[in-house]
This record gives C-alpha cells, sequence and structure tokens, in this order.
C-alpha cells in the first residue's frame, strides 16, 4: 500500500514535469501588470510580485529540481556502488583506503560544503549544482554498502563463483550487487529527497542558478519579496508543497521496499474474527 500511494506521487509529478511544459506555453519568466494576485480564474496559483504566474513557475520548476535530485542521486548511487562494493569485497589496503575517505566525506557537515562548494563554481548550472550535490552525498550509501557487501562475500554462491575462476570485478558486479539491489534502491531514493532539499538550499541562498526556474528559486524571490509579510501565502507555498510531496512520495516508496526486504518489518493484518 505505501509503495502504491508513493508511486503514484512520484508518477504524478513526473508527468508534471515531462508533460507540463508541453501543455502549458506560456513564459515562466513572462512579468505582467498583474502583480501579487491571488489565486483566479485566470491564474489558478495567483501571481508573483512582477505579475509572473505561480502555476507556471511550478510546473517548469519541476522539471529542474527533479532533473537535479535523479541526475545527483544517479551519480552517487554510482559513486557509493563503486566504493563501498569494491571496497567490501577487496578488503585490506584498499578496503581501509576506501573506508578513510568515506568516513571523512561523513565527517564533513554537508550543507556547508556544499555551499562552500557551490560558491566556487563558475557555472551554476543545472548539472554543476547536481555534480557538487552527489560529491558530498555518495559516503552514506557507501557506508551502508560496504556493510552488506562484508556480508554477502562470504556466501556460498559467492565461494562457488570464485572456485569457478571468476574475475573480482565480475563477482561484485554480476554476484553481489543484484543480492544488494534492494539495498541501493534504498540509497538511491534517500538521496534523491536530499539532493531536491540541498538543490532547493542552494537556490533558496542565492547559489544557484537564479536565472532559471525552479522550486528552490522560486522560494529565493518569494523570500525577497516578503511574501510572508505581506500575506502573499500562495507564492511560497506551492513550492514549498510540492517539495513536501515529493519527499513523502519517495519516503513511502523507501519504506515499502524496506518491508519487502525486511519481512519482519511488514505489517501483520489480523483477521476480523480475532479482533472481535
Amino acid at each position: 500500500m505505501k509503495i502504491k500511494i508513493g508511486a503514484g506521487i512520484l508518477v504524478l509529478f513526473a508527468l508534471v514535469a515531462v508533460l507540463g511544459p508541453l501543455l502549458i506555453s506560456a513564459d515562466p519568466a513572462a512579468t505582467s501588470e498583474a502583480g501579487l494576485q491571488g489565486p483566479s480564474a485566470e491564474h489558478w496559483l495567483g501571481t508573483t510580485q512582477t505579475g509572473q504566474d505561480i502555476l507556471v513557475q511550478t510546473v517548469y520548476g519541476a522539471r529542474v529540481s527533479l532533473g537535479v535530485g535523479v541526475l545527483s542521486a544517479l551519480i552517487a548511487t554510482m559513486l557509493a556502488i563503486a566504493v563501498g562494493l569494491i571496497g567490501g569485497y577487496v578488503g585490506g589496503v584498499v578496503d581501509e583506503v576506501l573506508s578513510v575517505l568515506t568516513n571523512i566525506f561523513l565527517v564533513l557537515p554537508a550543507l556547508p560544503l556544499i555551499i562552500v562548494l557551490a560558491g566556487y563554481l563558475p557555472q551554476r548550472g543545472v548539472a554543476s549544482v547536481a555534480v557538487v550535490i552527489a560529491v558530498t552525498g555518495w559516503a552514506w550509501g557507501a557506508r551502508v554498502l560496504r556493510a552488506q557487501t562484508l556480508s554477502v562475500r562470504r556466501r556460498d554462491f559467492v565461494q562457488a563463483a570464485r572456485a569457478s575462476g571468476e574475475g573480482p570485478l565480475r563477482i561484485v558486479f554480476y554476484e553481489i550487487m543484484p543480492v544488494l539491489l534492494p539495498v541501493i534502491a534504498t540509497s538511491f531514493l534517500a538521496t534523491v529527497v536530499a539532493a531536491i532539499l540541498a538543490e532547493a538550499g542552494l537556490s533558496f541562498l542565492g547559489l544557484a542558478d537564479l536565472s532559471t526556474v525552479s522550486w528552490g528559486s522560486m522560494l529565493y524571490f518569494a523570500q525577497n519579496g516578503q511574501a510572508l509579510l505581506i500575506g502573499a501565502w500562495w507564492w511560497f507555498i506551492p513550492p514549498g508543497l510540492c517539495i513536501a510531496l515529493i519527499g513523502t512520495g519517495l519516503a513511502l516508496v523507501n519504506f515499502g521496499i524496506d518491508e519487502i526486504a525486511n519481512p519482519r518489518l511488514r505489517t501483520i493484518k489480523v483477521p476480523r474474527k480475532a479482533r472481535a
């Protein structure tokens, strides 16, 4: 049930991000004289201080925010797989070096490091921000995958593959990694949530590309326009609510995957007769 609800939320936002800009031909940066108008038949979610349509910006912002989140999670997950699986399987000096590198990134505070790295970016586009977020967000997944690999590498099918003459890389990526797919999926979804929040935080602080409309840049301009003080709730609630719903959907899917991978977490349904 959790997976169905979470997947429904994610599919809805994915359709908005992919098809929304195609169905809405308006320019999200276009200004008008209808400034700070509340929701109406003409502007369903109201307008900004300069007359920009909030609905159009929310739809276009979904593509940027979700794009940054998914791209960052893909890069971070690939780094986590490479470091965690290889280090956990090979062991020895390789594992010690990779563990020290992972611990360094775990100890460093993520948000301040993201802010520092983003401040030195020559270009603050979607790809650049995604890479910065990924570089600071792979360590947790690598630590979990390393611990799981240390356990899996002692199982019989791994020993049989090693005895049959398979190489280390083939064993890691064709024997061990398929077993750890639920853990990898959980790490990926958690990284997507963290990346979306990090992108929103960077945009809110003015460290991202503010010429690109995203949910974070919407919150930045709403804060600069003092939307909360003047009572323009329609300016900041839509992007904030979208971020919250995306986080909820990803969390529900994550919990559902945990229940499938770990039967102990499943909810036991008590028959009605037993309740009575």
